[in-house]
């Protein structure tokens, strides 16, 4: 499942997110890396942007770019490879 797929309030752990380009070294920038625990916050009105909270601080994201994050939902096992 992807960041951009959760509901409000879930939580979840970043498994994985493009490993190029200026999309990547943003999120890494930002601390969003494999292994980091997320909770989604809130989702804008109109849908676009959502907020949520990483390494104790709140984070807007646009939905384009969380649906490049893949997540594991709290308490769900990672698919096997």
């Amino acid at each position: 499942m992807n960041l951009a797929q959760l509901t409000v309030g879930a939580s979840a752990t970043i498994q994985a997110y493009p490993q190029a380009g200026a999309a990547f070294t943003r999120l890494r920038e930002m601390g969003l890396l494999p292994g980091t625990r997320i909770t989604l916050v809130r989702i804008a009105p109109l849908g676009d942007p959502i907020e949520i909270q990483v390494r104790g601080y709140r984070l807007s994201l646009r939905k384009s770019e969380a649906a490049l994050i893949e997540v594991v939902a709290a308490g769900a096992t990672p698919a096997a490879e």
